[in-house]
């Protein structure tokens, strides 16, 4: 597999494994829900790449798509590489804006995306998929990272979206009316796309003009190149006109399934019945919906235009947005309605992808689940006022379902400080009990975080495949200085039940053998975070 260099990759190539986790701070009077929660739609504000991270213990592995909208990198929109990795190049690329003088804007642009990517791929389900909106600036390095990330073998579509309808007069050279999305699955031999519905142009080809009795049908060719024995024979039409496949061609059929074909009125030979045969083909016995295609027309998916029109409905701006119906376009090929998908986004932008989310689950009745990151300041002002004012709904809207309002909820979340497990050597800085439950639990098991399992009371964490995991602390220096696994703390733990337990603490007042006795393995803070040997 051909593979891409470029200045500072081998800098970022493990550089999301050092990105620490950081708390997420729920935000009530942002959200618009009863009881804020991280199993909510949710809306993030912070650094996408921390927010990637901080995810990671509740949603690794369990997000069925992702669609992401990166800069372009045009060289005009001002986008700043920030990820302070410990190089003395990149910290000279710091905070800088990238503009189309910056001779090293394409080395920026990959060592920006491949942390992203990296961290993205942890999160998708095994049957997920991820889709990348870019342009022709960007398009040839993508495709070559993401088979470096994601494996050339899981490519699955490169689908080119008619952006404009009119094309540019005072293009230099040929203008530009489309863009790419491009696709990647998990793992390729697990993911498959939804059929389409069919188009009502589709539909309307069928049609029933001799009353057949099960149903609309349209004409398909009876004959075929392929050579075989036996298809090579003259029909007879039901008013006596003969006929043979024309030169280079042969019936599709053998006589004897001419045959059969007759019998069953399979065959059409038109109103007189002097046409030449065609076979019916009834709408009834092709699939339900149509494969997805790699050409998405403005007709079928929107564009430009429409995606500022529908801004202006909802009374907010923002700078080159997509249009609703692209999103769930792609939402209609890679979720399911009723299967409580999670999609993805970390370029959060106008929100946009929460906006079709809402929109696809009030037209099918779905129960998809929507995660947005914005990284800039609007996320409140842009990003979430857009996905509170289509729940609530616009009146002066004239789309009917936005007018009423879709409906729906969301928990809106900070990125907080870093998790420094260090930090409770000196009592600065303390993460909350379960923002360390959530850490310790996701990095000493790699299975996914469930905050409903957690028992503070019980310094019960969650249960993963071979262990139960307990925490006992508390974000209080005095406190963490006073507490240790203790035997009468060992033995309120429980019944000894198949699983052994994991047991995080300051200290510990047991031995090996008792440790054993009891089914025990000590972890002491903050040292000994650690994975488990599966």
């Amino acid at each position: 597999m051909a593979t891409l260099d470029f200045k500072g990759k081998t800098l970022v190539q493990n550089y999301h494994l050092t990105v620490k986790y950081h708390e997420l701070v729920p935000k009530k009077d942002m959200s618009l829900t009863d009881k804020v929660r991280l199993d909510d739609n949710l809306i993030i504000h912070g650094d996408n790449l921390k927010a990637l991270k901080a995810l990671l213990p509740t949603y690794a592995g369990k997000v069925k798509c992702i669609y992401i909208d990166p800069p372009y990198n045009t060289g005009n929109e001002g986008w700043k590489y920030n990820d302070n990795v410990n190089s003395p190049m990149m910290q000279e690329w710091l905070g800088k804006a990238v503009d189309r003088e910056d001779l090293t804007r394409h080395d920026k642009w990959l060592c920006m995306m491949l942390p992203r990517l990296k961290l993205l791929r942890e999160l998708l389900a095994q049957d997920g998929v991820v889709f990348v909106s870019i342009d022709d600036n960007e398009v040839h390095h993508l495709r070559v990272l993401l088979d470096e990330v994601f494996g050339a073998e899981n490519f699955v579509g490169h689908a080119v979206w008619q952006k404009k309808y009119s094309p540019q007069n005072d293009a230099k050279t040929l203008s530009e009316i489309h863009e790419y999305v491009v696709g990647y699955a998990k793992c390729a031999e697990k993911w498959r796309p939804n059929l389409l519905a069919r188009s009502e142009e589709a539909i309307a080809r069928y049609k029933n003009p001799d009353n057949d009795p099960r149903g609309v049908w349209k004409a398909g060719d009876l004959t075929s190149k392929t050579k075989a024995a036996g298809h090579s024979y003259t029909i007879v039409s039901p008013s006596g006109k003969k006929f043979t496949p024309t030169s280079g061609r042969q019936w599709a059929a053998s006589h004897d399934t001419y045959e059969r074909l007759v019998t069953e009125n399979r065959l059409w030979f038109g109103p007189r019945g002097d046409s030449v045969p065609s076979l019916k083909q009834f709408l009834s016995e092709v699939q339900a919906g149509t494969v997805p295609t790699t050409l998405w027309l403005r007709d079928m998916v929107g564009d430009n235009q429409e995606a500022v029109r529908e801004q202006s409905q909802i009374g907010i701006t923002f700078d080159s947005p997509k249009p609703k119906r692209l999103i769930e376009h792609i939402l209609k090929i890679a979720t399911l309605p009723k299967a409580n998908d999670i999609i993805l986004d970390f370029t959060g932008g106008s929100g946009t992808t929460a906006h079709a989310v809402l929109a696809l689950n009030k037209e099918d009745g779905g129960n998809r689940k929507f995660i947005l990151v914005e990284c800039e300041d609007y996320a409140d002002t842009i990003t979430a006022e857009r996905v509170r004012r289509v729940i609530k709904g616009v009146r002066t809207a004239s789309d009917e379902n936005l007018k009423r309002g879709l409906g729906g909820t969301f928990s809106y979340f900070e990125l907080g400080k870093a998790i420094e497990l260090d930090s409770i050597l000196d009592g600065k800085n303390l993460p909350s009990y379960l923002e360390l439950a959530r850490y310790v639990f996701y990095t000493a098991t790699g299975e996914e975080f469930d905050e409903r399992k957690l028992n503070e009371k019980r310094s019960f964490v969650g249960e993963s495949k071979t262990h139960e995991v307990y925490l006992f602390y508390q974000p209080d220096i005095d406190h963490l200085k006073k507490t240790a696994l203790t035997l009468e703390r060992a033995e309120s733990l429980g019944k000894i039940k198949d699983k052994r337990r994991l047991v995080f603490a300051p200290t510990k007042y047991l031995d090996q053998e008792q440790l054993d006795a009891l089914r025990i393995d000590f972890a002491q803070l903050p040292f000994e975070i650690y994975k488990l040997a599966q």
